[in-house]
């Protein structure tokens, strides 16, 4: 079985050694794809520096979405039978590379939740709490999908599953399109618990979004484009809720 792990990064010159490491020890075998998105600090440089991974590099900062699309694009290429992303800020432990493979024979879907049983870890930022809660209340009500956590970047997919997606949102609003366009698939969706980390709770989205009202009304566009396009028959439940 061919496993590929996806690291999006953008500046993240304090954070790649120790993460690729940690996957390095937890996980010797895996393959590494990096897409880095643009990154104007040392990043690129650290990169260069490795031989125990694949980057490919946007000239210019296009998206977290884009970013994650074009690493997609690279596992149907390559034919990796899973694949699984992974955040690059230290947010996510390698260690738990093999919980989510253990989980992938029950699930078309393995997404890391911070919010599945008893609570451990950070106290995520307020405004992250709430609009957290907000879209996952929403996913489920439209999409029908049982998650506790609509944004945690760690997730496991078959290769059927990205073969099935048309994903085309550039930014943070992305993993949106994910949810709805699994519900329209019918796939199998199982979340893993994992522990919440925030080292940095002042990391900013940048593009507008660090005001929060501005996020919010971004991720309400693109989760209702989505909505209209795969699931119209559930449009008017989704906008009576908002």
């Amino acid at each position: 079985m061919k496993v590929l792990l996806l690291v999006p990064v953008y500046n993240e010159e304090g954070a790649i050694e120790s993460v690729i490491n940690g996957v390095r020890r937890a996980f010797p075998g895996i393959d590494i794809l990096v897409i880095d998105d643009g990154s104007t600090d040392a990043s690129p440089h650290l990169l260069r520096q490795r031989s125990d991974l694949v980057t490919l590099r946007h000239a210019v900062n296009f998206g977290y979405g884009r970013a994650l699309i074009a690493g997609f694009e690279y596992a149907i290429r390559r034919g990796y039978d899973i694949t699984i992303t992974m955040d690059c800020d230290g947010q996510h432990s390698p260690t738990d590379l093999r919980r989510f493979m253990a989980a992938a024979c029950r699930a078309d879907i393995v997404s890391g939740s911070r919010y599945l049983g008893a609570a451990r870890g950070d106290v995520a930022p307020i405004d992250r709490q709430r609009l957290n809660r907000e879209f996952t209340r929403r996913i489920r009500e439209v999409a029908g999908l049982r998650i506790t956590d609509a944004w945690c970047g760690f997730k496991l997919y078959h290769l059927r599953v990205l073969r099935a997606f048309e994903l085309t949102e550039d930014g943070y609003g992305m993993p949106l399109q994910i949810w709805i366009q699994a519900a329209y698939h019918r796939f199998c969706v199982r979340e893993v618990a994992i522990a919440r980390v925030y080292d940095n709770p002042n990391r900013t989205f940048g593009g507008g979004l660090d005001n929060v009202e501005q996020r919010r009304s971004y991720y309400l566009r693109v989760l209702e484009n989505e909505v209209e396009r795969w699931l119209p028959e559930k449009l008017s439940l989704f906008r009576v809720a908002s």
